[in-house]
C-alpha cells in the first residue's frame, strides 16, 4: 500500500488562482517533484500535488516544452517520469562533476550479460551459460545485483528450482527505456552484426 505523503494543508485545487497561473503552478509543482527525486515518479504520485481535474500527461507535455533547449529534459522511464541531463552533455559532466558513484562502469561483457537477461528474462545462470558458452561468474552477477540492474526473478520450474534473474527499474532508467518493449529489435541487432 502506497503511503499518502500529501500535506494536509497543501491546496491542490488552487481555486482562487486564475486558470493560466494555476496551470503554471501545477507544472512547477511537478517540476519540483521530478527535480527532487532520483527515480521515475508515476502519475498517481504526481497527482498528489495538483488538482483533481489536472491532466498529468498534458502538464508533463507543457513542462517538457518549457525545458526545450535546456541541458536537461523530462523523460518517461519505467512507468513514470524523471528529469535527466540530455545525453549530449555527458562529456561535460564527466569532465567537471563528481559523478563517480553514478557511473555504472560496465565492461562490454557486463553489458552483453545484461542484454541477455533483458531479452531472455527470467533466465537462470545455466541459461546464461548456454548463451555465452561459459559459466557466468558469481562476482559478475553480484556486481549487477549490487548495482540494482538485475534482481532475483521467479524460481525456475525445473529440478532444483534454480533462481532466475530479471532486469529492474534501475536498468530501465540507466538505459533510458520506458519499458522492455523499447529494447532494440533482436533481428535488427543481428542484421547490424551486433548480436549473434
Amino acid at each position: 500500500m502506497v503511503k499518502d505523503r500529501s500535506a494536509p494543508d497543501l491546496d491542490r485545487e488552487l481555486s482562487d488562482v486564475p486558470p493560466e497561473q494555476r496551470w503554471r503552478e501545477w507544472m512547477r509543482r511537478i517540476e519540483a517533484v521530478l527535480f527532487a527525486t532520483a527515480s521515475p515518479v508515476p502519475p498517481e504520485e504526481l497527482a498528489r500535488v495538483v488538482g483533481a481535474g489536472a491532466a498529468i500527461d498534458l502538464l508533463i507535455e507543457d513542462l517538457a516544452a518549457d525545458l526545450e533547449g535546456r541541458s536537461f529534459e523530462v523523460a518517461k522511464v519505467g512507468g513514470g517520469w524523471m528529469l535527466r541531463t540530455r545525453a549530449v552533455y555527458a562529456p561535460v559532466i564527466k569532465a567537471a562533476a563528481d559523478v563517480g558513484d553514478q557511473l555504472l562502469g560496465l565492461s562490454e561483457f557486463d553489458i552483453a550479460v545484461l542484454a541477455a537477461v533483458a531479452y531472455h528474462q527470467p533466465i537462470t545462470r545455466d541459461g546464461l551459460k548456454d548463451i555465452f558458452g561459459k559459466e557466468i561468474s558469481r562476482d559478475l552477477i553480484g556486481r549487477l545485483y549490487a548495482a540494482d540492474l538485475i534482481a532475483t526473478g521467479p524460481r525456475s520450474p525445473r529440478r532444483g528450482a534454480p533462481y532466475t534473474f530479471v532486469t529492474t527499474e534501475r536498468f530501465l532508467v540507466a538505459f533510458g527505456l520506458e519499458t522492455l518493449r523499447d529494447l532494440p529489435d533482436r533481428e535488427q541487432l543481428a542484421d547490424a552484426g551486433l548480436m549473434e
